[in-house]
C-alpha cells in the first residue's frame, strides 16, 4: 500500500482567506506520482500553536507529512519551530539537500530553515512556500522519504541505492 502524505499549508493570507492556495493543486498530483497516496490538506496560520497542533493532528496517521511556507528568517516565519516541537529526530540531510538544489537557482535559498525529522512513524518535511519551490524541493526528497518511511515502519533497513 502507498504512504500516505499530507499537507499543511502555513500561510497567514490563505488561512484568512486574502489568497487562495496555489500549492495543494500542483504538490498533490506530483506526490501521488511519486508512489503516494494523498490525503488530507489543512491551512493554517503562521502560528506556532497552531501549525504545531496540525503537525500532532497528521503525524497520527503516519506517512508523510508535508508544510509549506513559514521556513524562512522572517519573524512569523515559525514553521521549523513548531516542527521541532513535533519531531522526536531532526533528518537534516532533507534541509541541506533541498537548499542546495534551490541555491542552484535562487541564491537566497540560504536562507532556508526547513528541517525534517520522525515523529513516531511519521516523516514530517518542511517545503518552500513558493508552489513552484515545495514542488521542486519535493521532487527532490520523495525518494528519500519512501526510503525512510519504510526503515521507520521496520519493512526496510539495507542502505541500498534507489
Amino acid at each position: 500500500m502507498k504512504p500516505l502524505v499530507q499537507l499543511i499549508v502555513v500561510s497567514d493570507r490563505a488561512a484568512s482567506g486574502v489568497r487562495p492556495d496555489a500549492t495543494a493543486a500542483l504538490l498533490l498530483p506530483v506526490a501521488e506520482a511519486a508512489g503516494f497516496r494523498a490525503g488530507h490538506v489543512r491551512v493554517v496560520p503562521d502560528e506556532v500553536s497552531e501549525i504545531e497542533a496540525a503537525l500532532l493532528e497528521a503525524t497520527k496517521q503516519g506517512g508523510l507529512v508535508l508544510t509549506t511556507g513559514g521556513t524562512g528568517p522572517a519573524l512569523r516565519d515559525v514553521t521549523p519551530e513548531a516542527t521541532r516541537r513535533v519531531i522526536q529526530r531532526e533528518l537534516p540531510g532533507f534541509g541541506e539537500a533541498m537548499r542546495m538544489r534551490s541555491f542552484q537557482t535562487i541564491p537566497t535559498a540560504l536562507g532556508s530553515r526547513a528541517l525534517a525529522g520522525l515523529c513516531g512513524t511519521a516523516l514530517v518535511v518542511n517545503l518552500p512556500g513558493s508552489p513552484k519551490g515545495a514542488v521542486e524541493c519535493f521532487e527532490l526528497v520523495a525518494p528519500a522519504a519512501l526510503h525512510v518511511l519504510k526503515v521507520a515502519v521496520g519493512e526496510g533497513g539495507d542502505c541500498v541505492r534507489a
